[in-house]
């Protein structure tokens, strides 16, 4: 454990020491609506093998008060899926209930959200317009997850975007009561049953409605000591991880989306 955190540590100080370069990480830019956005993007290594194939894509959102380099530290999608694109994009201040003058940084969590422009929503389709013409994406595998507020904004771009993405990652976020979820789509939620921030209650809750949603209405089926997977006939089933803790990012979250994405494609 203790040799594992020092290779973190180090990383990370190869970002401070380098700005624009978080180990083969690059930082990349979108301008919207005269905003600079940025994130963090890992991508494969050039070569033969990587310029015959089309590549998926991952993009992943930190909670609030988060960045880019922590989500990027705390998920290390990069190391899990390394044939993969990997975007660990940068929030902006925003307000929210347990920061209500918008001092730290986040996402919008519902279209048409108050004084936000639907701000973020252009920046992920800025962020795909770009990275479609950078690098050959594979379209049936594009993936949105998120920690907190990046998983709520994760539901968003579900509601929003739906018709985009292969299939979703839920960490600690709920689907604000204002979006619905109108097309199917594989998904893999995770949350705590002691999570003072989001109730048991309200994860059971999204859970029914994504079951809904995905034609997966049937009896679950245990997928390991805290997960059960609800099956659909259209390759968009609903697996739940409900864990004892509260609100944080398991360290399991990452393997465990990373291998639910790796078996869900668009079809």
């Amino acid at each position: 454990m203790a040799s594992r955190w020092m290779v973190w540590l180090l990383l990370a100080a190869s970002f401070a020491a380098a700005p624009g370069v978080f180990a083969q990480g690059v930082t990349m830019t979108w301008t919207v609506d005269g905003v600079q956005r940025t994130a963090l993007v890992f991508a494969p290594s050039p070569g033969p093998s990587v310029a015959s194939r089309r590549l998926p894509l991952i993009f992943a959102f930190h909670g609030h008060g988060g960045t880019s380099q922590t989500a990027a530290v705390g998920m290390h999608f990069q190391t899990l899926w390394p044939e993969a694109v990997v975007v660990y994009p940068q929030g902006l201040k925003t307000p929210s209930k347990i920061d209500s003058n918008g001092d730290q940084y986040g996402w919008q969590v519902e279209r048409g959200q108050a004084g936000l422009q639907d701000r973020d929503l252009k920046f992920f389709d800025a962020m795909l317009a770009g990275l479609r013409q950078q690098f050959s994406i594979d379209d049936s595998r594009i993936y949105s997850t998120g920690f907190s507020n990046g998983a709520m904004f994760s539901y968003l771009l579900w509601a929003e975007r739906g018709k985009v993405l292969a299939a979703v990652g839920v960490c600690a976020g709920h689907l604000a009561p204002s979006e619905h979820l109108t097309v199917p789509r594989a998904v893999v939620v995770i949350g705590g049953e002691n999570d003072p921030l989001i109730p048991l209650a309200v994860l059971q809750q999204d859970i029914q409605l994504d079951r809904q949603i995905n034609g997966a209405t049937a009896a679950g089926q245990p997928c390991g000591p805290i997960c059960k997977l609800y099956p659909s006939a259209g390759n968009t089933p609903v697996a739940a991880y409900i864990h004892p803790g509260g609100h944080f990012f398991p360290p399991w979250a990452a393997p465990a989306i990373t291998q639910f994405f790796k078996l869900h494609p668009q079809l």
